[in-house]
């Protein structure tokens, strides 16, 4: 088995992109940081802005709590700097974050390695596919690309031609065709193909949709007439600016398929970048890839330590 997805040695810019990608959330929060904390002798009342700061960064109630517990922990009526402040949070960030630090594993043993990819409506899901198509053709990879998404015609173009750019090989059918059976033809084009990897683009739904929800158990479950142990990774695209609702996807989701990892979008849309927190503590799933802006190179591996100081902005 091996891994994908580590930054290649050419992008020094990483934590530049993410300070950039981030500047809405750091700038909610740092803000809040330096009007709380500006040499003051702390106190329960500054401990507890602190800690609606952390709130509205959307970082949850409990995580909130227990982090501005860590900060007052044997603080209290002592001078305590904004930067300070900052140092203490990203620690205890990174530390939160980094079980969730773990690349897109590929199983060389499995050919084609089958990854299914969900998610609702408008998350930048079949983007995000195209990126990973590029990444891993990129690395000498043969990539196999699924339209599991026949509700929208526009989706299967895109898809198209994000193979295009990637020299991978797309498999697609009419705009309202049967997914199910779509994802089992490609699997088996794949196959024939001796492909390294199969990625499915599925359709976007709403998680309190029943019979979208049966579609996506039925596509896992028809792929595995073909390969039983099939799809070996089941990722879930989540957009940042949902804020808190991206609890309740996962929640939805992870019941219907084995959801492997997530992949969070659109985290330079919004000032609620803490959200990956509330994840790491909510569910511990792994985060493989966040996307901090549109282009290619803004789909980035997740590393905790970046992304905490990114976040408070400590550098």
């Amino acid at each position: 088995m091996r891994t994908f997805g580590e930054a290649p040695p050419e992008e020094t810019g990483l934590f530049a992109r993410l300070k950039k990608g981030l500047a809405k959330s750091n700038a909610g929060l740092a803000g809040s940081i330096t009007g709380l904390f500006t040499k003051k002798r702390l106190t329960p009342e500054i401990i507890a802005g602190l800690e609606e700061a952390l709130i509205r960064a959307d970082m949850g109630v409990s995580e909130a709590h227990r982090l501005a517990g860590l900060v007052a922990k044997n603080r209290y009526d002592s001078e305590i700097s904004d930067a300070e402040v900052r140092a203490i949070l990203a620690h205890e960030i990174a530390v939160t974050l980094a079980p969730l630090q773990k690349p897109l594993a590929i199983d060389a043993g499995r050919k084609p390695f089958v990854v299914l990819v969900a998610g609702v409506n408008g998350t930048g899901k079949t983007t995000t596919i195209g990126k990973l198509a590029r990444r891993l053709a990129g690395e000498g990879k043969k990539v196999v690309l699924a339209a599991g998404d026949t509700f929208r015609a526009a989706a299967i173009e895109q898809l198209g031609v994000w193979a295009g750019r990637a020299g991978a090989e797309f498999v697609h059918g009419k705009a309202g065709g049967d997914a199910a059976g779509l994802a089992f033809e490609a699997l088996e084009k794949a196959q024939t193909a001796g492909a390294d990897i199969l990625l499915i683009d599925t359709a976007g739904r709403l998680s309190n949709k029943a019979d979208l929800m049966a579609e996506l158990e039925k596509i896992a479950r028809v792929l595995k007439k073909r390969d039983p142990s099939a799809p070996h990774a089941v990722l879930l695209v989540l957009d940042a600016t949902t804020g808190q609702n991206a609890l309740n996807q996962v929640e939805a989701f992870k019941a219907k398929v084995p959801l492997s990892g997530l992949i969070m979008t659109k985290l330079d849309g919004t000032a609620k970048g803490g959200i990956l927190v509330a994840l790491a503590a909510r569910f511990g799933l792994p985060v493989h890839f966040i996307g901090v802006g549109e282009g290619e190179a803004d789909l980035q591996p997740f590393d905790a330590q970046t992304f905490a100081q990114a976040l408070i902005g400590t550098a």
